[in-house]
């Protein structure tokens, strides 16, 4: 079968490009998937230049989600031909992703692809779907309203925040978006934002401990001095959920928003969290948080075209959300 292998040539020294390997055998409770499509990620993207904080396992296939149906399973829970979904778990760190024709998973990794959804639809969606999905859900569960004021979006060309930004307009909510690309701004208002601040002056004007109360509510997915700036605008009982760290690892904050105006701020994980919180979210994003956006944030490419796509993924380059078609 064809996949995309990232093999270690020396010390700090890689390769990757597209080999032909053997199609995986089951072991006891494993499924062997067909794939059809998977996706990008940034996560991708570090294993594919060998990041050891991703992949240490090497040679390796990346791909952290991946779509497709039954080829083999020592399960009784599935059955070939069944159209089912991964993400998140050890997929595409040490163990081998969904950039490759077949992929062989543990089935308590697996969850099924609701009908109303396809799996190029899913895999647009894919892990940063899912992790905007969460996040949205922890807003809402903790009192967050389209009625009590707007919700930030930071990073919001990248994929999490293309999707969140889309998601929560379609649900209600007056979407304010934060993004370093002036040259995005239309295209951040086509998928649902009302209004869209650039990076740096965002950063510039939030000088003082606490600023004048604006957001009902933040999904950060960059870190750093954004989201710490972002805790400076909620209102009072407002949440932010965090989810990322390509602005920075690092939050240097004060208390005081969260003494003085009892705001909460929410951890995101969408790689360990349990099977049925991840299926209750793709059911969601299958229904009623399903967007007519996704044409305009998806960009479909083939295995051939996944090296040139993470170089702009780690550029910083990368807009929106891409598809990897496997097999139609």
């Amino acid at each position: 079968m064809k996949a995309f292998l990232v093999e270690k040539t020396g010390d700090k020294e890689f390769t990757a490009d597209i080999k032909e390997i053997p199609i995986p055998k089951c072991a006891e409770e494993e499924i062997v998937i067909k794939v059809t499509y998977s996706s990008l990620n940034y996560k991708d993207a570090l294993s594919s230049v060998g990041n050891p904080g991703v992949t240490r396992k090497f040679p390796h296939v990346t791909g952290i989600d991946v779509a497709g149906t039954v080829y083999e399973s020592t399960s009784n829970i599935f059955k070939t031909g069944e159209r089912i979904l991964v993400t998140g778990y050890d997929l595409g760190m040490n163990t081998n992703g969904g950039h490759a024709e077949f992929v062989k998973v543990p089935a308590a990794w697996v969850a099924r692809i609701p009908d109303s959804i396809s799996d190029k639809e899913i895999m647009t969606f894919g892990t940063a779907g899912l992790t905007a999905a969460l996040s949205i859900n922890e807003l809402i569960a903790n009192g967050v309203k389209p009625e009590n004021g707007p919700v930030l979006v930071t990073g919001a060309t990248g994929g999490v925040g293309s999707i969140a930004v889309s998601i929560l307009s379609k649900i209600g909510f007056n979407v304010v978006a934060i993004s370093g690309k002036k040259e995005k701004i239309d295209y951040l208002k086509k998928i649902g934002a009302s209004e869209v601040i650039l990076r740096d002056t965002f950063n510039e004007e939030a000088k003082k401990p606490m600023m004048a109360e604006k957001y009902a509510g933040v999904v950060d997915t960059v870190g750093g001095e954004v989201l710490a700036n972002a805790l400076k605008y909620i209102k009072y009982d407002g949440v932010a959920t965090c989810c990322g760290l390509t602005s920075s690892h690092e939050l240097n904050t004060n208390v005081f928003p969260f003494i003085l105006r009892g705001v909460r701020l929410i951890g995101i994980d969408s790689v360990e969290c349990k099977l049925e919180k991840k299926q209750a979210a793709w059911e969601k994003i299958a229904s009623k948080w399903k967007i007519s956006t996704l044409n305009s944030i998806t960009n479909e490419i083939t295995l051939n075209e996944v090296k040139d796509a993470y170089s702009l993924l780690l550029a910083g380059k990368a807009v929106g959300r891409y598809v990897v078609r496997i097999k139609d």
